[in-house]
């Protein structure tokens, strides 16, 4: 099986290893796993909430735990690719402590433009003390044996990216289920509301939320448009996607909710579909292939006549996609470094 191109971080992760600094154990746990040719053929279990890469793991038969029900001091050795957003790195970097056995080790790589010397500190709080190197423009750190875990800063930290009511005037009922880590997680993002503003009353039909997140446009085109007979969300980070679930509890129309990346194509048909499309994967680089890819499976998921409203920073160059996947463009508005496109399918 081929893998994506190199994986900087993954490489600084495996590093001490090749090195002799560090040995792999039987029953390995790895958070937020990515699969690469140097963890293939290793014994470890794993947690991943992005699908694609859930996917590989999955492919090479490696078993996927629940991030927020891991068994607590079994395993040997916990590694840990922690993300940006601070909340959620420490609850991550809190449960690998709280995961591993007396004795074994936490090993974490973060990029150094991506919070390295942040994550190395807040390992530390926790562990004591680290050993630490730099490898790929990144740090590899690891707790020792004898480290002495705080118990009440991991147990605090754990907790640190917990669901939570989010008040918000603009979404029915008040506010929105949330958690640190999933985008825009504390407000309504600004792309997402310029487009929920300018949705048309009469949409209806089979209507389908590409990259729905928490659920914010899903939920503006029930507010928005009473003639829409079914809504289905699909969603590549299944935190987000549990968060959405719960946030269109009670929806007048039936909701079916896909953890699943529309990169790869959907089977059902749609009259017209809403869509925010993401342009970064797990790193912070910018990937307009994403939004492009996003526009391609929207125009093969779209029944003959059906419309796209597209939202997306102004500068993203998604002409060329648009225009041979639709025979009818139209610029709605552009607001704020936005641009939203409706799009009519032949």
């Amino acid at each position: 099986m081929s893998f994506p191109s190199r994986d900087n971080v993954l490489d600084a992760l495996l590093h001490p290893f090749t090195q002799g600094l560090l040995h792999w154990p039987d029953g390995a746990l790895f958070l937020r796993a990515r699969m690469a040719g140097g963890v293939q053929g290793k014994s470890f279990v794993a947690t991943q909430g992005f699908r694609p890469e859930a996917a590989r793991l999955q492919q090479q038969g490696i078993v996927l735990l629940d991030e927020d029900a891991l068994p607590c001091a079994r395993f040997p050795l916990v590694l840990v690719l922690p993300p940006r957003q601070r909340e959620e790195a420490r609850a991550l970097l809190a449960r690998a402590c709280a995961a591993v056995a007396a004795g074994g080790v936490v090993l974490a790589a973060v990029a150094n433009d991506e919070g390295a010397k942040t994550r190395e500190a807040e390992l530390k709080q926790l562990a004591g003390g680290v050993a630490t190197l730099s490898k790929h423009h990144c740090r590899v750190f690891w707790t020792r044996p004898d480290a002495a875990f705080d118990a009440e800063l991991v147990a605090r930290w754990r907790v640190l990216d917990v669901p939570r009511r989010i008040a918000c005037d603009e979404v029915p009922g008040g506010g929105f289920l949330s958690r640190p880590g999933v985008f825009a997680w504390d407000r309504v993002d600004a792309a997402s509301r310029m487009l929920a503003a300018v949705l048309p009353a009469d949409l209806r039909g089979q209507v389908a939320d590409f990259g729905a997140g928490w659920g914010y446009l899903s939920q503006q085109v029930l507010a928005r448009c009473p003639q829409v007979a079914s809504l289905d969300l699909f969603e590549a980070d299944d935190r987000a996607l549990a968060l959405a679930r719960q946030n269109l509890a009670g929806a007048r129309v039936p909701v079916d909710f896909h953890w699943q990346d529309v990169e790869s194509g959907v089977a059902d048909r749609f009259d017209a579909i809403v869509c925010n499309p993401p342009f970064h994967a797990l790193g912070r680089g910018e990937r307009p292939d994403i939004g492009r890819a996003f526009i391609a499976a929207a125009a093969a998921a779209l029944k003959p006549r059906g419309s796209l409203w597209l939202v997306a920073n102004r500068h993203l160059p998604y002409e060329e996609a648009l225009g041979a996947g639709f025979t009818r463009l139209r610029d709605v508005a552009q607001d704020g470094g936005f641009k939203i496109v409706h799009a009519v399918k032949a």
